[in-house]
């Protein structure tokens, strides 16, 4: 008997299924060969700073850097108090080490993702229980319950797999030293007046800055203005068709003076054609889909769209084995596949339309190893799927529509190119004429996608025609787009190497470097990333665009640790990564880089001449009064709306004087900004005006002073 540990109950659901463990307890299922049971994605995570020092419970400058001497995992926290454990996660955990425990039980299948976050889950719990038998591994691309059989009976020892667990775990404690280190130095250096920190990350910062530099490029950019001179001619037998004047290969004009002087003389003139090309063309179906094109392509073509929302339900069809693996980089399929993919197309393309032009065919833009790193592209599979809600319907049929079009007829078009000449004093150039008709739709069926076609009339060359009719439009050049999620995604997967709509596939240094992992992020990460971004305020949305807040504007202006926006050194970053998940580099080479950038930014922003950045938390540029020193934690005393605060209070320190303060206002006083500058310096303030409960006037000093049995505080009345 073996434990299959999958990583969501849902694949559990599906690898029971195929092994015949129907009987269902409690956190598992139980065959005669196998006992499946499964995680909920992390049910371990790495310790708080606090847990392995006590003096990292409040946020103090000098508590920085801050790096374990040894990473120690526990089981994770209820996401609503992060001060309790999450019963659920800690139920599951010990369900899986009493089945691990049982007598029965000769070895696990980690049968999570095959990717280094799935890896990671599996091996984390495995090492947490401290499991001593025998570790196999589990390595599908789709849970059906033929490829689950196969892979099966094709097992590897999960020893095999450390380089992707080192790739995986060094992840997992560069981001926790980054963003644990300089998130909490970067808010107490810069941020005041807001509860919640500044976040600063390894993936967060460079994405920001993508979109922050479109923004600049646009709010920098100045309008030029040109002009066009556009010529209506007449043939013999009375058809018409535009031209557009061209001098030396150019058709904007950045005066008017010249075209408008060739606009009036060419009026009513003869004009001849002097050459005409005709030319077809082939028009290839766009490639197989990976992730990032697939949320490209869904956010870009349905309004409401988010690309986290399309790896959500991708994620949902994979694991109702209706797809395969959504979270790859890869925009081809292996060469292993030519067998499943053409069962799948056969089934796929029953009762279609245009069935009896879908002919498999071993094509190497669909079936090439050297485009394909761990996962092959997203494909559907062969179970078709009964019931889908509409968001389900739309990625599915988005993603079988693609891989249909692989194996329709090319698309072909011609493409005709005319060009007139008329012969006046003021005129050197020519009017060039451009046609467009398509002959075969092909691929193009499968979308319905509508040809943009532009018929000529039959003309020849020596052929004369009219002149009946010029205009000249003032035009002006236009300021780049603003980032759409699919153009952030397109960027983030290149690590900023810019390529056109068609140029991927057989641009061979960006196909490698997607490939090698030299980007932002991963497939898996990348939604998560521009969630976060909005989340945390530092862009936002305008209908499909992407803009950059007042705080996202000011921490890539203001923030001193510039590389951590440089897109080259985060892309060398997630590229080591991935040579540590082939075992190329080893895991305590990339940490050892990772500590020292860390300790480095950290000694910058410490010294950075930049003591606040003023109201990075809001749109409001008024300046921020420092009251006094907490006696507490000495962070900054800040006045709010209904109180005078440490602004460490969102790490812990309860040090507060309310405005409100019923105490204060059973003497018939109230705290003002003075009287709390006057306590925080003195430790105590005097006053002659407080009224007793007869109504009486009396004095005395008042002191601040926290509880001995809580961390709050009460005032204490001595008397003169």
């Amino acid at each position: 008997m073996k434990v299959i540990i999958a990583e969501k109950p849902s694949v559990a659901k599906n690898i029971a299924e195929a092994v015949k463990s129907n009987k269902k307890n409690n956190g598992f299922y139980e065959g005669s060969h196998y006992i499946v049971t499964w995680a909920f994605g992390h049910l371990l995570e790495l310790l708080d700073a606090k847990e392995y020092d006590s003096k990292m419970s409040s946020w103090r400058l000098e508590n920085y850097p801050f790096i374990p001497i040894e990473f120690e995992y526990k089981v994770k926290s209820n996401s609503q108090d992060r001060s309790q454990t999450d019963e659920g996660a800690l139920r599951q955990i010990e369900i899986i080490k009493s089945l691990i425990n049982r007598e029965d039980v000769s070895g696990v299948i980690s049968a999570c993702d095959y990717d280094r976050e799935g890896q990671i889950i599996g091996d984390i719990i495995l090492d947490y229980l401290k499991v001593d038998k025998d570790v196999d591994r589990l390595l599908l691309n789709e849970w059906t319950p033929t490829e689950v059989e196969n892979g099966l009976k094709n097992l590897i020892s999960n020893v095999k797999m450390r380089p992707l667990r080192d790739a995986g775990i060094s992840r997992q404690w560069a981001d926790w030293i980054i963003g644990i280190n300089l998130t909490s130095v970067a808010t107490l250096k810069y941020q005041r007046g807001s509860s919640a920190p500044l976040n600063i990350g390894r993936v967060l910062l460079p994405t920001l800055k993508i979109i922050y530099d479109r923004d600049k490029e646009i709010e920098n950019f100045v309008p030029e203005a040109f002009y066009k001179l556009i010529a209506v001619f007449k043939t013999k037998q009375g058809e018409e068709y535009e031209g557009i004047y061209t001098l030396e290969n150019n058709e904007k004009f950045p005066e008017e003076a010249h075209v408008k002087l060739v606009s009036e003389a060419i009026q009513g003139t003869i004009g001849k054609i002097i050459d005409k090309q005709v030319e077809q063309k082939k028009e290839y179906p766009p490639n197989l889909f990976n992730l990032s094109n697939l949320q490209g392509h869904i956010s870009s073509k349905y309004k409401g769209w988010t690309s986290d929302q399309v790896l959500k339900v991708a994620q949902s069809l994979y694991e109702k084995k209706y797809i395969t693996y959504p979270r790859t980089s890869s925009i081809a399929l292996e060469e292993s596949l030519t067998g499943k993919a053409e069962k799948v197309l056969n089934i796929l393309k029953k009762g279609l339309p245009y069935e009896n032009e879908i002919l498999f065919i071993n094509s190497k833009r669909v079936f090439d190893n050297s485009k394909v790193e761990s996962h092959s592209a997203i494909i559907p599979t062969y179970l078709i799927p009964k019931s889908l809600n509409d968001n389900e319907k739309t990625v599915y049929e988005a993603i079988k529509n693609r891989f249909i079009m692989q194996f329709m007829p090319v698309a072909q078009h011609e493409e005709a190119t005319i060009t007139t000449r008329v012969d006046v004093e003021i005129s050197t150039g020519n009017f060039i004429s451009k046609g467009r008709i398509q002959l075969v739709k092909g691929w193009k069926k499968v979308e319905n996608i509508q040809s943009k076609d532009k018929n000529l009339p039959t003309l020849d060359i020596s052929d004369e025609v009219t002149t009946i009719n010029s205009k000249v439009d003032s035009k002006k050049t236009l300021p780049p787009k603003r980032h759409t999620e699919k153009t952030l995604l397109r960027i983030m997967e290149t690590c900023g190497k810019k390529y056109k709509e068609d140029e991927i596939e057989n641009n061979i240094e960006i196909m490698r470097a997607i490939l090698n992992g030299f980007s932002i992020g991963t497939a898996a990460t990348r939604a998560e990333t521009i969630k976060k971004l909005k989340s945390v305020g530092y862009i936002e949305t305008q209908g499909k665009n992407l803009i950059t807040t007042n705080i996202g504007k000011k921490l890539v202006e203001k923030f001193p640790v510039k590389e951590l926006f440089d897109l080259e050194y985060t892309g060398r970053l997630e590229k080591t990564l991935s040579e540590i998940g082939k075992g190329n580099i080893k895991k305590e080479q990339f940490m050892d880089e990772i500590c020292d950038f860390t300790k480095n930014a950290i000694t910058t922003i410490k010294e950075d001449k930049f003591h606040i950045i003023n109201n990075i938390e809001t749109d409001n540029n008024r300046d921020i009064e420092i009251l006094g020193q907490c006696p507490i934690c000495k962070g900054d005393i800040l006045e709010g709306s209904k109180g005078y605060g440490c602004s460490n209070w969102k790490a812990g320190c309860k040090y507060v004087i309310w405005k409100k303060d019923k105490f204060l206002a059973s003497l018939k006083v109230r705290p003002t900004k003075e009287v709390v500058k006057k306590l925080l310096k003195d430790g105590k303030v005097y006053g002659n005006q407080f009224v007793s409960k007869k109504g009486k006037r009396f004095e005395a000093y008042l002191s601040y002073e926290k509880n001995e049995e809580n961390d709050y505080f009460s005032w204490i009345m001595k008397f003169p």
